[in-house]
């Protein structure tokens, strides 16, 4: 019988604010907010525009597509459920839609990784209801 792979790193905690967002990421699709009024897209998920404060806002989906603004490449993380990825890239990526949002870089060597590196979003499977969006070099 083969063994149950267990996800070992914090979960997400959530709440009425990001369900939206996360039960999008279980589909593996990515969306991001809209406020209505003014326009602006924004990241992370919350219940009103940091541009106007309107709660006339709506979900829209993303192309999943961006490139990377920064990063960091971690050796040194002994807890629990990081320890075994390492090194690991640490990114904020800029989506297309031109919000940037604090994720992982994977399928990629560190010293591959670079500033305007071209990026798509991939999903990993942490439980049956929690896909975490991660993002890897565009193929």
């Amino acid at each position: 019988m083969a063994e149950e792979k267990k996800y070992r790193k914090p979960l997400p905690r959530i709440d009425e604010e990001n369900r939206p967002f996360w039960e999008a990421c279980a589909r593996h699709e990515l969306y991001v907010q809209r406020c209505r009024s003014s326009g602006t897209v924004f990241y992370y998920p919350r219940a009103f525009s940091p541009e106007d404060l309107s709660t006339d806002l709506e979900w829209i989906k993303c192309s999943g597509r961006g490139t990377v603004y920064t990063y960091t490449v971690t050796y040194q993380n002994q807890s629990a459920g990081f320890r075994n990825n390492l090194p690991y890239i640490m990114a904020y990526v800029e989506l297309e839609e031109g919000v940037r949002m604090l994720t992982n870089i994977v399928d990629c060597a560190p010293e591959e990784v670079s500033i305007g590196m071209p990026v798509e979003v991939t999903f990993e499977d942490a439980t049956p209801e929690i896909s975490i969006p991660l993002f890897r070099p565009v193929r």
